[in-house]
């Protein structure tokens, strides 16, 4: 089949690679239909991440057909069309039973990796490192699909693949950084980043009750999206003070709420922004967090902080004398996607939301390169790219 790979930083080929094959009999083989490049995707392709191998395949977004069953697998059946959640739960662990999907105890074949680094592994995820498991990921034309009873959403029909995929990461993602906002009527909600999950976490934030949604960013085709379709007021940090910014836009107060949907690879103005991308380079430091350093300055007394952007290692300079003084709640994690597909798809089915609006690009499977390079550098206003196998 072709897939595309990880050969090193900036460097990523559609290769011919063997298909894959069921290795347990809870496996599911799917026909990948549509897949899509997520910003996490971009900390590979930077080669923030360690743990690549040449040859990785890579991606986490991706949804298709099912073609191949294990002897196990019980509530799916072949022709059924499926979303997959890029987090690996196997359903019955001590996490898995608490709905705390993204920390599943048995998905994660490396977790000695994992733990010499966190203390704990967290589940595997799909096209994301040998860190968290070494899966082979679905930008490709055929994926194995482990704990598949557990793993596989069925999808009704009447909706197309550009509604539904981004069940598989980016709109949970977004849902659940706006819901450990604990928001409540009336609250003033500030989101850095205005890619694909911020757009969705805007969107949430409305939907689960904010009065008022602030987006900050630096792209104007971003900034426009959030405006147009989030109906959010918007900052472009490269114009002005954004902490000055937000206590003017709330009396003094602050938000009561900030998401961070940048992550590890923010950019900024100021001198600490520079401090941060010569440590990086030099692997003094992993991870830029300026966008997070702004959110706990910016953020209201008493107020909550959620993180669904991707950090990976070390931070440096961060403002915990802020966080622990006024009294802020931190709330982070990778996606606990399964909790959140069923009712989200509702939302779809509902009307309430049209998840396609993010896509900018559709391209077959072959031009993945050209996605990538596009995405990472925000040419041809691409804000979400999706892949097409057979294209």
């Amino acid at each position: 089949m072709k897939a595309v790979c990880w050969h090193g930083a900036n460097d990523v080929r559609v290769d011919t690679v063997p298909d894959p094959k069921l290795i347990n009999p809870r496996d599911a083989i799917i026909k990948i239909t549509s897949t899509a490049i997520c910003g996490s995707d971009l900390h590979l392709y930077n080669g923030y991440i360690p743990t690549m191998q040449k040859g990785d395949i890579l991606g986490h977004e991706f949804m298709g057909e099912v073609v191949e069953l294990g002897t196990a697998v019980k509530h799916v059946k072949i022709g059924d069309r499926v979303v997959v959640p890029f987090t690996i739960s196997c359903g019955s662990c001590f996490f898995c039973q608490r709905d705390l999907w993204s920390l599943c105890d048995n998905s994660n074949p490396n977790a000695w990796l994992a733990e010499k680094q966190m203390g704990y592994s967290p589940s595997g995820l799909f096209g994301y490192s040998h860190l968290l498991g070494g899966y082979a990921g679905g930008q490709a034309e055929y994926a194995r699909v482990p704990f598949a009873d557990v793993g596989l959403f069925k999808i009704p029909d009447g909706l197309t693949d550009e509604q539904v995929l981004f069940l598989t990461d980016i709109f949970p993602t977004g849902y659940m950084a706006a819901e450990n906002c604990n928001i409540k009527p009336g609250d003033i909600v500030a989101v850095w980043g205005c890619g694909p999950v911020g757009q969705f976490a805007i969107r949430s934030a409305y939907m689960l009750g904010a009065e008022r949604v602030i987006a900050i960013d630096r792209i104007p085709e971003r900034l426009q999206m959030a405006k147009e379709y989030g109906k959010a007021e918007i900052l472009n940090y490269e114009e002005l003070d954004v902490g000055e910014a937000l206590k003017e836009m709330t009396g003094g107060r602050g938000p009561d709420s900030c998401i961070d949907a940048v992550g590890m690879e923010a950019h900024g103005t100021d001198a600490m922004a520079v401090y941060d991308k010569v440590k990086q380079a030099v692997r003094l430091e992993t991870d830029r967090p300026t966008a997070l350093r702004q959110a706990i300055v910016a953020c209201g007394k008493g107020g909550h902080l959620s993180i669904p952007g991707v950090y990976g290692g070390f931070l440096d300079k961060i403002p915990m004398g802020a966080a622990m003084n006024k009294g802020l709640t931190f709330k982070m994690g990778q996606t606990h996607v399964h909790r959140y597909v069923k009712p989200l798809l509702e939302h779809i089915q509902n009307g309430d939301i049209d998840p396609s609006f993010i896509i900018t690009h559709s391209l077959p499977l072959e031009q993945a390169p050209h996605g990538y390079e596009i995405f990472k550098h925000k040419k041809d206003n691409c804000i979400k790219v999706v892949l097409k196998p057979g294209h």
